[in-house]
């Protein structure tokens, strides 16, 4: 790995989807060594500049040049279910003739697939152990592996490869709070150059730098994802007071218009009477007639002109204000009070081996992060008290009405309007009353007749949660499930902001620590061999087991 001397070069890149999206035009970036976490809206275009510097895509235009090797980790890991692990880490070859060596075999085909890596094995083990996997061994196939413990595999073999640049696209997606802790040691310890692409606040804060995309082009902000936070902040409030003065300066420009419009006509009034009254000779009036009118269009002009350019400054100082709109809900009807039954579960045997023995009740207007590791069951948990899939055994009894929001976000209709898809959640609910909601979810005028299979990530998000908020009846039990997955930062302070108006109970099933901190968890239950309260400090450590029983007496 040749890292002092590594860099990323974009120069004039330009690059449409098929049917004439544009994505770049004339774009330009250059990374050097160090970690960049890219940031930027859903659809700005993150995913689609990685594979063009990845070269998985063609750029229409420009040039992309990177010093050294790649190494890749796109957004969803695909892995043949066949592949033996050492073969995902790509040393498969070389061990296979290391173990030919070793069994006695000289043919010269095996010194040289082994080369110089005669440690090959360990350094395998090695990067299996930094990334918590040492108990999955080479020769297990990835059919009897996580999701999860996929990417890290993938990451693994990235790792072994030690190429000199290396780009993660959403790499904390689908992983468990253990996964994640590995992974980010592994992006804390990284030499090279690496473009992060990622909404995992926490992985964020272990950049050095970070690239804001944003209308086509970058933004840049030394530090990690706080200190890009404080520069902004400090950015919009100059922006803002910007916005503020220009506003006074059109104002003041308009005033000095229309003084100077009524001067004028004063001047040709008097000019005028001047004529009628045959004090000057004709010659002479005509001559001051026309210097004024001179005069007249030379002073309209100017001032027109000023009012122009402080129209323009003003223009120019809004853009620059970045679109903070809040979701505002009010939801009367899904306030629970306190002590009243929401949930009920006994003696529960979900599909696919998972128990919870004994009895579970949620009362009031909880707010109870699902937390545990890859495959423990959490999505057949929310499933299975929605109804959607039947307990082996036990019973899921929700007493109250109940929303849920599953990753695939598949509730909606792509085929129908965002408030034709509300409207099938609400059917007695008016035309009018719908509009009127979901202009409290930013969808306004025209946006509330956008198809649903359009709309962005952060802004399906947006028209499901509605779509569920506003049923009828009203939730008062909401299920979510990995809420956060694939939405943008901007899209995480909406959904923040929409689940302030929400007043009933709510189950999070997420990995996303600081999203579940900002929506004011009340309880923390880690699902392993049953439902255990754990700590808040338990969850930032990863620390997913379920806590010892207390020794009898």
């Amino acid at each position: 790995m040749s890292t002092a001397s590594s860099h990323v070069l974009c120069t004039s890149l330009a690059f449409s989807w098929p049917d004439g999206t544009e994505v770049f035009d004339d774009f330009r970036l250059a990374v050097g060594p160090g970690r960049t976490g890219l940031i930027g809206l859903n659809g700005s275009g993150k995913s689609t500049l990685l594979k063009l510097i990845a070269g998985e895509l063609r750029p229409a235009d420009g040039t992309v040049r990177v010093t050294g090797d790649i190494g890749y980790l796109p957004q969803n890991v695909v892995l043949d279910t066949s592949l033996r692990v050492d073969e995902v880490l790509g040393i498969a070859a070389v061990r296979t003739a290391l173990h030919a060596i070793e069994a006695g075999d000289p043919s010269e085909e095996h010194f040289t697939a082994v080369g110089d890596d005669w440690d090959v094995e360990e350094r395998a083990r090695a990067a299996l152990d930094q990334l918590g996997l040492s108990p999955i061994g080479l020769d297990r196939t990835i059919g009897e592996v996580s999701g999860g413990e996929g990417v890290l595999l993938r990451l693994a073999a990235l790792l072994l490869a030690r190429p000199d640049v290396l780009l993660l696209d959403e790499p904390t997606n689908n992983l468990d709070l253990y996964a994640r802790r590995r992974l980010y040691q592994a992006v804390a310890s990284w030499p090279g150059v690496m473009i992060v692409v990622s909404h995992d606040r926490e992985l964020l804060e272990l950049v050095d730098q970070i690239a804001d995309l944003r209308d086509g082009g970058v933004a840049w902000y030394g530090g990690n994802f706080s200190a890009y936070e404080e520069a902004l902040a400090v950015e919009q409030e100059a922006a803002e007071r910007m916005v503020r003065v220009a506003e006074a300066d059109v104002q003041r420009q308009k005033r000095d218009l229309a003084d100077a419009q009524v001067k004028l006509a004063r001047r040709k009034r008097f000019g005028q009477k001047m004529q009628d009254s045959k004090r000057v000779p004709k010659i002479v009036a005509h001559g001051l007639k026309r210097t004024a009118q001179v005069s007249a269009g030379r002073y309209r002009t100017t001032h027109t002109e000023k009012l122009t350019q402080a129209r323009e400054r003003l223009g120019e100082a809004v853009e620059a204000v970045r679109d903070d709109d809040e979701i505002r809900i009010e939801l009367p009807h899904t306030q629970v009070h306190p002590g009243r039954g929401v949930l009920r579960l006994s003696g529960l045997e979900l599909r696919y081996g998972t128990r919870i023995p004994g009895d579970f009740e949620l009362r009031g207007p909880e707010r109870i992060a699902l937390v545990g590791r890859n495959g423990a069951g959490k999505t057949t948990l929310l499933r299975t008290i929605t109804g959607e899939l039947a307990p082996v055994a036990g019973e899921a009894a929700a007493e109250v009405p109940l929303g849920f929001l599953p990753q695939r976000l598949d509730v909606l209709d792509d085929g129908l309007s965002v408030a034709q898809n509300v409207a099938r959640f609400a059917p007695r609910a008016t035309d009018n009353r719908i509009r009127a909601q979901l202009a409290r979810f930013l969808f306004k005028g025209a946006r509330a007749d956008q198809p649903a299979g359009t709309l962005s990530g952060g802004e399906r998000f947006r028209a499901a949660l509605a779509a569920q908020l506003l049923a009828e009846p009203a939730p008062q039990l909401l299920l979510l499930d990995e809420p956060t997955n694939n939405l943008d930062m901007a899209s995480v302070r909406k959904l923040t902001e929409a689940l302030e108006g929400y007043e009933g109970a709510l189950i999070v099933a997420s990995h996303d620590v600081p999203f579940l901190e900002s929506i004011g968890i009340t309880r923390w239950l880690l699902l392993d061999d049953g439902l255990h309260d754990i700590g808040a400090d338990d969850v930032r450590e990863g620390r997913l087991h379920a806590p010892e029983p207390p020794e009898q007496l």
